[in-house]
């Protein structure tokens, strides 16, 4: 921006250099945000239309068009935040004033302002996720195998070298990520100091309305109220997996990470066969139902779409069903992780997922759709507001919905003849537990380690040794074989090689049992709360649309207050509430065995 200078003289010495613009206005300030917003919203769809055909046809050249429109938005977005800092000084009106800060805090990718390097810096992330998303694991020519076939060995096997062989082969796709990691490091790190941030983990953790060094600190505050119940449910699924695999599994160390029936051990209910209480059946087998009825991909998006609207919301677009990518294709490589897409940021809402007919896709389309419903809810709010409360509180709402997934939910639509007795409860919320409460310390973790790795704290020749030390530290899971700095097992994560924060899942695996407690009050459920189902209850409706109304319009405290009717506080007693049954009887089979590692 050009500036105004008069030099004063003194004699044939220089005296002094004083700057004569006039200090701005709000008005000029307004001025400046709408013009950053309109420009903003442009690149925005650009970008998501690049990303989307990149990630429904993976090809060299869809890589090279995301990566330069990734490249034109982040330098865009460079330029506007550096631009802002002349109204740094500035006051103005709260809103004026959030909209500059999320301005400065939207990007999660910060490129150098040198050319050559933004530039670079695009390419490699777009390399990055192009890698993950055609990776294969080939042991034998012409016999290669992807990750969602690889993750139905993990999700079905019960032979150990099986299983091996699996867990081994994906993460042998991740090596060539390596050295692209690191120079993404160095790259996004630069752009950060750039935006006046200490490194790309700071400019993350900012976006939560506190200060960047305060945000661990929350997590572990979180993490330590539900420890207890995860470390009971360790012992609890140890010992039953060394009941059935012997001393492949230890009576008193972390668990092999291959056994727990996912690719990276962070949600454990395919173990559910293996570990289930005995005489605790809970009734019904949703992926047998679901089959039993010739259910077919298209019908699991109908089942989600009608919860929504059984609250009062309106249906999604015709748009919607004409453009999704529900279906895995036989002709080309795609991204098959689950995602949900807003590419006009109005109504040209979409999901991406290769559907599969059971209850874990099931669960997972309710959660994609609480994106979209999201998206829309607050597409009338400026550009810079058009987002969650927080990025946790997006990853909730759907997930809030699925709590409500119940056997009487089940009956209602059609899919249970009878609700089973409540004495079957005990093994609904283990296999609940299995999937909510083992998921939380993978989740704390991923960010964890990344932080860290931007810091500088874990140097490039530590990352794997760091990744599997706080592994053990919070999961208290080890890998299988011997691992070593040849190999890169972080980026055999999705979210790592595609640069997506990961910090946003564990808020909202707390906070999708705040919310559900708050909304089932709503709804007038009085029972246990894991009973409770908000499905067609207009009220919960509309205090949950009131507050996906708001985007990011407030800070995420006064969000969360509308929707659970004045709680400030990220609170994981929630989760303590909901699995209390679950608590006890653990504790009651762990007596006289080891907890922990």
């Amino acid at each position: 921006m050009r500036r105004l200078v008069a030099i004063f003289f003194l004699g044939s010495g220089f005296l002094f250099a004083a700057d004569l613009r006039k200090p701005p206005t709000v008005s000029e300030a307004k001025a400046f945000i709408d013009r950053a917003q309109a420009k903003l919203l442009d690149l925005a769809v650009r970008d998501a239309r690049a990303d989307w055909v990149k990630s429904t046809f993976i090809t060299y050249d869809t890589e090279i068009l995301a990566a330069k429109a990734d490249e034109q938005q982040i330098a865009a977005t460079m330029d506007l935040a550096k631009e802002s800092t002349r109204f740094n000084q500035l006051k103005m009106p709260d809103d004026l004033a959030r909209q500059f800060k999320l301005l400065r805090l939207s990007l999660t990718l910060a490129a150098p302002s040198n050319p050559k390097e933004s530039q670079e810096l695009t390419e490699i992330a777009s390399q990055m996720e192009g890698i993950y998303g055609s990776g294969k694991y080939c042991p034998q020519p012409g016999k290669c195998q992807d990750l969602e076939q690889l993750s139905d060995v993990l999700r079905t096997s019960t032979d150990p070298k099986q299983l091996l062989d699996a867990w081994r082969g994906w993460h042998s796709i991740s090596v060539p990520i390596r050295p692209l990691f690191q120079r993404y490091v160095e790259l996004g790190n630069k752009g950060a100091r750039e935006l006046e941030f200490a490194d790309m983990g700071a400019m993350w953790r900012s976006k939560y309305d506190m200060p960047p060094d305060a945000f661990p600190a929350e997590m572990d505050r979180l993490w330590e109220q539900v420890r207890p119940l995860y470390l009971s449910l360790h012992a609890y699924v140890r010992a039953r997996l060394r009941e059935k695999y012997g001393n492949i599994v230890p009576a008193s160390g972390p668990i092999p990470a291959h056994l727990l029936g996912n690719m990276w051990a962070q949600e454990w209910e395919n173990t559910y066969p293996l570990v289930a209480p005995k005489g605790a059946d809970p009734g019904y087998d949703l992926t047998a139902i679901l089959r039993s009825k010739g259910t077919q991909p298209l019908d699991m998006v109908h089942y989600g779409e009608r919860f929504f609207t059984s609250l009062g919301f309106a249906p999604l677009p015709k748009t919607f069903w004409d453009r999704s990518l529900f279906v895995k294709p036989r002709d080309r490589d795609v991204v098959c992780h689950a995602s949900a897409w807003d590419l006009d940021q109005v109504e040209d809402l979409r999901i991406k997922a290769c559907i599969q007919i059971n209850a874990e896709d099931f669960s997972t389309i309710h959660h994609e759709l609480g994106h979209n419903f999201y998206q829309r809810a607050y597409d009338r709010q400026p550009f810079l507001f058009r987002d969650s409360a927080n990025d946790g509180f997006h990853e909730a709402i759907g997930d809030t919905i699925a709590l409500s997934v119940t056997p009487e939910y089940l009956k209602k639509i059609g899919l249970l003849t009878n609700v089973p007795d409540s004495s079957k409860d005990l093994g609904l919320l283990l296999e609940k537990a299995l999937e909510k409460v083992a998921f939380l310390p993978f989740g704390l973790m991923i960010d964890k380690w990344r932080w860290q790795v931007f810091s500088g704290q874990i140097p490039p020749d530590k990352y794997n040794e760091a990744w599997w030390r706080l592994r053990l530290q919070y999961q208290g899971v080890a890998p299988p074989v011997a691992r070593s700095e040849a190999d890169f097992d972080p980026g055999a994560k999705y979210h790592v090689s595609a640069n997506y924060p990961y910090a946003r899942y564990f808020l909202a695996f707390i906070l999708q049992f705040q919310f559900h407690r708050a909304l089932a009050k709503v709804a007038g459920c009085t029972g246990p709360l894991n009973r409770c189902s908000i499905y067609d209850s207009k009220a919960a409706g509309e205090r949950l649309n009131t507050m996906l109304a708001m985007g990011e319009s407030q800070p995420w405290p006064n969000a969360l207050a509308v929707l659970t009717g004045g709680e400030k506080q990220m609170d994981a007693t929630a989760i303590l509430d909901y699995f209390a049954p679950l608590k006890k009887w653990l504790d009651e089979q762990n007596k006289g065995k080891p907890v922990g590692w």
